[in-house]
């Protein structure tokens, strides 16, 4: 909204409707009293000028914020860990949390605003240029948790080191006399994977070890992504001794494969994950991973909503935390079970 643009007042739709101001704040405030044909043709209206009951344009007033946290896809590891950063944090900060699956259905940021949403936290979800127009529109502010895309000037984003995560996850198989590291990453155009994929193929040539187009392939960070992609790279004439998935869900996919073989992790095929979920302590073996602070960034994301919610200035517009290897069980040093076409 523009700073000295009017703001549309009851008045102004009710004279539109044709009905009184009274019954227009019924609807503003849900009551039930309405014909149903008077109600639609009321919100039609609030939403086409963009009215905002004063009660939530005064972030003053509020005195318990409530952060909308929105997700897509399942609930998986990834997901729930940084749910909970979210949620302690909140918690802590005596704000309020409200979380849902991603629906963007027409006007759904103002539906938010009505519904007295302070700020909104996107956990894998996807923001079209359309997405944040309604949301500049609201004036709510968002953050990103770990953006699939290079983040707008107008969105606020909570990342991890995941290009120094690759280069390290990388050179760990390196280091153990690995030569032949295939990489199983997520979405290609996912600035995540693309940023993981960067820091694999720099500790390779730094190495000096070569990178076969074979050996780099994109899917989703799904458990079907390791389990086809392993299957596929492990009947190469020449397959990988070493794979570094892009997350730890592919690399359980990776291990399952590997196992339909007859192959053993670590002594035949090294494996390495990436996030350190649960799901990484409970893989077998034990999954050697790259830890992204899943928890840390759902409480600097919480911490950064509550900050512009109040109308405060943030120092970048994107933060990123530092990863760190975790070695487990699911990588040695390449031994004569080395993996064989089939």
């Amino acid at each position: 909204m523009r700073p000295n643009a009017r703001r549309t007042t009851l008045a102004d739709i009710a004279q539109a409707a044709g009905v009184s101001v009274a019954t227009v704040s019924k609807v503003v405030n849900g009551r039930g009293d309405v014909a149903p044909h008077t109600r639609t043709r009321v919100q039609e209206l609030l939403h086409q000028h963009h009215y905002l009951a004063p009660v939530f344009r005064h972030t003053e007033s509020v005195q318990s914020p409530t952060i909308e946290v929105q997700f897509k896809g399942g609930l998986k590891s990834y997901v729930a860990e940084t749910l909970e950063g979210i949620i302690d944090s909140a918690e802590e900060s005596g704000a309020s949390v409200v979380i849902s699956k991603a629906s963007h259905a027409p006007h759904w940021a103002r539906d938010l605003v009505s519904a007295g949403r302070r700020a909104v936290i996107a956990v894998t979800s996807v923001y079209t240029t359309a997405h944040l127009n309604e949301l500049a529109r609201t004036e709510l502010p968002l953050v990103v948790l770990d953006p699939l895309h290079l983040p707008d000037s107008r969105v606020n984003s909570v990342g991890a080191t995941n290009f120094a995560g690759g280069l390290t996850a990388t050179q760990h198989l390196l280091s153990l006399g690995h030569r032949r590291i295939a990489y199983l990453g997520g979405p290609a155009m996912a600035v995540c994977n693309q940023a993981r994929t960067h820091g694999y193929r720099a500790a390779m040539e730094a190495e000096g070890a070569p990178v076969p187009d074979a050996y780099v392939r994109p899917g989703e960070f799904t458990y079907e992504t390791g389990l086809l992609g392993a299957t596929a790279l492990l009947s190469l004439e020449e397959p990988p001794t070493a794979v570094f998935a892009g997350n730890d869900e592919i690399a359980v996919g990776v291990i399952e494969a590997a196992r339909a073989r007859g192959l053993r992790i670590p002594e035949d095929l090294s494996v390495v994950g990436f996030d350190d979920t649960s799901v990484a302590q409970m893989a077998s073996p034990p999954l050697t991973t790259v830890r992204q602070p899943l928890r840390e960034m759902g409480a600097a994301a919480l911490r950064t909503a509550l900050r512009l919610a109040n109308g405060e200035k943030v120092e970048s517009h994107h933060i990123e935390l530092a990863t760190e290897l975790v070695v487990r069980a699911s990588t040695a040093p390449p031994g004569k079970g080395t993996p064989t076409p089939g």
